[in-house]
């Protein structure tokens, strides 16, 4: 698995639609998106109020950790978390086995609500990145076949250099 996360200018204009699109249809007050490495990748909403680099941050870790509690009891892992406060709650699903959207939201939206439009966004997400994904390998494979290319014909050249 990647590090981080590489995004292309219009995949990411795309991605911000679509978490634009969450926000006003689940009228939620911020949504994140966030690698599993913790990371910050987007987000949309009041973030005023918010320390996203430790949101992000802890988010990550809090999805890590759930993961090894779900593989206590049998289950390969959570896709989704709920958090339930007094004024705000978070939601929490994870998109294309990479990335963490995190939607929170107060008593203005409910449950329901959020889950299934969270569901409709993250299946959004997952063709997005499964894209980027995509255009990374192809990146990746074109530039180790030069390396290769120019590995062999370098070594040619200092064979016929140093008499070889």
């Amino acid at each position: 698995m990647r590090e981080g996360i590489n995004i292309f200018e219009e995949d990411f204009w795309a991605i911000t639609d679509v978490l634009n699109r969450l926000l006003q249809g689940t009228n939620s007050r911020t949504i994140l998106l966030i690698d599993k490495a913790g990371q910050l990748i987007t987000s949309v909403g009041d973030t005023a109020a918010l320390d996203t680099s430790s949101f992000a941050t802890l988010s990550a870790a809090d999805f890590a950790a759930t993961s090894q509690l779900a593989t206590l009891i049998g289950e390969k892992e959570f896709s989704t978390l709920f958090h339930q406060g007094e004024k705000e709650n978070l939601y929490v699903c994870l998109v294309a086995d990479r990335v963490i959207l995190a939607v929170i939201f107060d008593m203005r939206a409910t449950l329901g609500l959020i889950r299934v439009k969270a569901k409709n966004g993250a299946a959004e997400l997952e063709k997005i990145f499964e894209e980027i994904f995509n255009k990374l390998d192809k990146d990746t494979s074109a530039s180790s076949e030069i390396d290769a290319d120019f590995t062999k014909a370098a070594e040619e050249e200092l064979d016929k250099l140093f008499g070889f």
